[in-house]
């Protein structure tokens, strides 16, 4: 039998270009990303009992990521590593749940977010813990961290005292607070004397009797890396969305 012909090489490179293209293997889609819980509602579990907190739909971006990191677990088992009598009950470290991360008080996702400063630091407020203006004149809060203002009642010259201090450390030498706000600080109480500096992302809406006794939970000075006060008792959390 006879060998077929060999077609011309002009042929052949023809036919080449004539071929469909192989196609690259398609790339595997990205994990998709679950959707975000429409409440803005929070509960807190503590061993004094819950609290429950309603996110701000005007600080999209702080609601958001608290939300995100409640979805992704991080705030569970976490506790409350910072309580002055007073003033605050901050946690949201994730360095409180796995000491092999970094120093308690010095932990997060390793992000910050960016201010949206606007509400006021009234009795039972929730906001964004953040560094110091001098290494972040943006005041950008911390990616995880957070604090329940507990507060004290102002009278009207403690009141004046503060709003001189948040003139000056806002630059607004005209800075004053709406009569409602000022009538909060006089009978509910708060720490009138962050306002303008720190986002403020959320309020208690039930607990208060929670808060109290959280405020004041035994608590000593421990000269740390982080100077911070450090609970006697671990006071761990979980936080889950309400009414999904």
């Amino acid at each position: 039998m006879r060998p077929a012909p060999l077609l011309p090489l002009a042929l052949l490179t023809a036919l080449a270009a004539c071929a469909p293209a192989v196609a690259p293997p398609a790339a595997a889609p990205p994990p998709a990303v679950p959707a975000l819980p429409a409440t803005n509602l929070y509960e807190i579990t503590t061993p004094e009992g819950a609290l429950v907190v309603r996110l701000f739909d005007e600080t999209p971006l702080h609601r958001d990521n608290f939300k995100r990191l409640v979805q992704q677990g991080v705030y569970d088992g976490t506790w409350f590593h910072r309580i002055i009598a007073g003033f605050v009950v901050q946690g949201g470290d994730p360095n409180t749940r796995d000491s092999t991360l970094g120093p308690v008080g010095e932990g997060g996702p390793g992000y910050t977010v960016p201010a949206e400063i606007g509400h006021y630091h009234v009795k039972g407020a929730l906001a964004a813990a953040r560094q110091g203006d001098d290494t972040n004149p943006q005041r950008a809060s911390s990616g995880s961290q957070f604090y329940f203002v507990t507060g004290r009642i102002y009278d009207g010259a403690a009141l004046e005292a503060a709003r001189q201090r948040v003139a000056q450390s806002t630059q607004n030498p005209s800075f004053a607070w709406p009569d409602s706000v000022r009538t909060l600080y006089a009978t509910r109480g708060g720490t009138p004397q962050l306002d303008g500096q720190y986002t403020v992302f959320g309020t208690l809406v039930s607990g208060f009797d929670v808060l109290e006794r959280l405020g004041m939970a035994e608590t000593a000075r421990s000269r740390s890396r982080t100077g911070s006060d450090q609970p006697l008792r671990r006071l761990r959390i979980a936080v889950r969305p309400v009414g999904r």
